[in-house]
């Protein structure tokens, strides 16, 4: 397999989920402005979208879209748990909460990232997003992780746009739940081999 990733983005999702599962990948740095590969040749050929990540499996598809991304990497390695059984209620609760990361925080954060962007709409988006981080965090009150006491994709998932909100200074200081979890994510030894794999620790 084969992981094409920026540090820091969206990809840093599935690269944590292939290192807790165990599966052996080799890595290619993207360089999301240029659509260039740092071995050479256009990213676009292997993703039309432009965009990390994408995952060119051992039969030489090429897979997009985190949510997909991870739950194909869960299912290689089921002893892993890092996702239900397929078909089952609580994998529907996981595609669930993926839905809600992607849909509800992670492009709640692109106007943040756009330069084009007005600046006065910045605190309308940081706003907005604050009123889904109070729901996650309300949601952590009682369990470790998002789908109970055990680390799914998701939390990967969720722990990458917790990063984007520290590294755009949303203020989360009221969420107590999150903070805890945050740290709590962030201690786990792939979490971290991850981060330092893409010069980010």
């Amino acid at each position: 397999m084969k992981l094409y990733f920026a540090p820091g983005a969206c990809s840093l999702s599935p690269h944590i989920a292939l290192l807790e599962a165990g599966l052996s990948s080799d890595y290619e740095q993207v360089d999301l402005k240029a659509k260039t590969m740092k071995s050479g040749g256009d990213y676009r050929e292997v993703n039309p979208k432009g965009a990390v990540p994408a995952l060119k499996t051992d039969e030489g598809d090429v897979l997009t879209e985190g949510p997909a991304i991870v739950q194909y990497i869960a299912d290689l390695a089921p002893g892993s748990e890092l996702a239900p059984k397929a078909g089952t209620k609580e994998r529907y609760k996981l595609m669930e909460w993926l839905n809600f990361i992607s849909t509800e925080l992670h492009k709640m954060f692109s106007p943040l990232f756009r330069p084009n962007t007005p600046e006065e709409y910045k605190p309308i988006a940081k706003e907005n997003l604050a009123t889904k981080f109070a729901y996650v965090d309300q949601k952590l009150a009682k369990t470790q992780y998002l789908m109970g006491d055990h680390f799914t994709v998701a939390d990967a998932y969720l722990y990458v746009m917790l990063r984007w909100a520290q590294a755009q200074k949303l203020d989360m200081s009221k969420f107590a739940n999150l903070k805890s979890y945050f740290e709590r994510v962030g201690a786990r030894p792939k979490v971290q081999e991850a981060l330092k794999a893409e010069g980010l620790s």
